[in-house]
């Protein structure tokens, strides 16, 4: 088996690493929800690399979401499903349907905001047609106005995506400082969980918590999910500086205390401020 520019070989490799007996038993063991994570994490790494400004690393980080996109094919194939063809057909089908002022109307002319019109229009159709393919067991006894946020988000993005869709009917706070206050309030309810050692309550109050701070990032306009990002950053960042300091003395982290390390902390602190992507990237 050797490397390839065609597509088929990337197949014919999955393929043969889920070949029972002569395959690779990790692979083999695989099943659509033990992939799902990788699938998610490598879409991060794609995120991660752009963010970097780094296209070698994009380029590799692409083909590991492809490799997903192949394992995932394989193993609907394995259960006579469909197979990666049927991917690529479903996909260009949609993108060909949803950009009719290309490939059908060769007189269109329409302007970036229409053209997200038309998108969602047909989005739209072609939800309502898969949801009549359902069987009539599957089909929701209620219609939400939230159902059509997506649930394989992840979870700060689908909490932003559900109090926008809230806000639409007026569901909303009208200052970030009544957020603030809703912060505090879930703070509380923490500390209240805390003193009757409540572990259930305190999971679902930190949920209710972060769910407040995702609304306070949506009032301020900042994207919750790369303001995290950027302080994960910065707390990398600030953690070596920490270490550096330590080496350089002779030390490790385990001979210093916990006093030592939040001196140096605020010494990495007043040393270097967020830089500007990460400023830019916290959406400040």
């Amino acid at each position: 088996m050797t490397p390839s520019r065609d597509i088929s070989r990337l197949i014919e490799i999955m393929a043969a690493l889920r070949t029972p007996v002569t395959g690779c038993p990790w692979d083999l063991e695989q099943n659509f929800a033990t992939i799902a994570p990788y699938t998610i994490e490598e879409a991060y790494e794609v995120v991660d690399a752009i963010s970097r400004g780094d296209l070698d690393d994009l380029c590799e980080e692409l083909g590991d979401v492809l490799l997903q996109v192949v394992f995932h094919a394989q193993m609907a194939e394995e259960q006579n499903a469909f197979a990666f063809g049927d991917v690529v057909e479903a996909i260009t089908r949609k993108m060909i349907r949803r950009h009719p002022h290309v490939f059908a109307d060769k007189d269109g002319d329409l302007a970036s905001s229409h053209v997200k019109e038309v998108w969602d229009r047909i989005k739209a159709e072609e939800k309502a047609e898969r949801a009549a393919r359902r069987p009539p067991q599957e089909a929701p006894s209620h219609k939400s106005l939230l159902s059509g946020v997506k649930a394989g988000q992840p979870a700060l993005t689908r909490a932003m995506e559900l109090q926008r869709k809230a806000s639409t009917v007026g569901f909303d706070w009208n200052d970030p400082r009544a957020v603030l206050a809703k912060i505090r309030e879930e703070a509380d309810e923490i500390e209240a969980a805390l003193d009757r050692n409540d572990s259930e309550g305190l999971a679902e109050e930190t949920g209710d918590l972060m769910f407040a701070v995702v609304n306070l990032a949506r009032h301020v306009d900042a994207d919750p999910e790369a303001a995290l990002r950027a302080t994960n950053t910065k707390f990398e960042r600030r953690f070596a500086y920490i270490e550096r300091a330590l080496e350089a003395q002779g030390r490790t982290l385990e001979q210093a205390s916990l006093a030592e390390m939040d001196a140096l902390w605020n010494e990495a602190k007043s040393a270097k401020q967020s830089s500007p992507e990460e400023r830019k990237q916290a959406g400040r």
